[in-house]
């Protein structure tokens, strides 16, 4: 039998997780609103642009891994 504290626990943990999902969808929404205002071409390193949208780059021997602040990885094969 289930007791009510344990289904509080359980009902505050889903509430963090859905919050957390929704921060992640508003970051995605969000980068994809300020993609679509840049010039559709990038000539150069914009380093502005960088900045805003990628949180961390790892390197490894015969690839590397994009991680983008809304939370998206991308892994870039040689």
């Amino acid at each position: 039998m289930f007791s009510l504290y344990r289904l509080r626990e359980d009902k505050q943990k889903l509430q963090l997780e859905g919050a957390g999902r929704d921060e992640q969808k508003k970051r995605i929404t969000d980068m994809g609103t300020f993609l679509r205002e840049q010039p559709t071409t990038l000539t150069e390193y914009d380093e502005p642009l960088v900045r805003r949208l990628i949180e961390k780059v790892t390197v490894y021997e015969n690839k590397f891994t994009v991680e983008f602040k809304s939370g998206v990885m991308v892994d870039v094969k040689e």
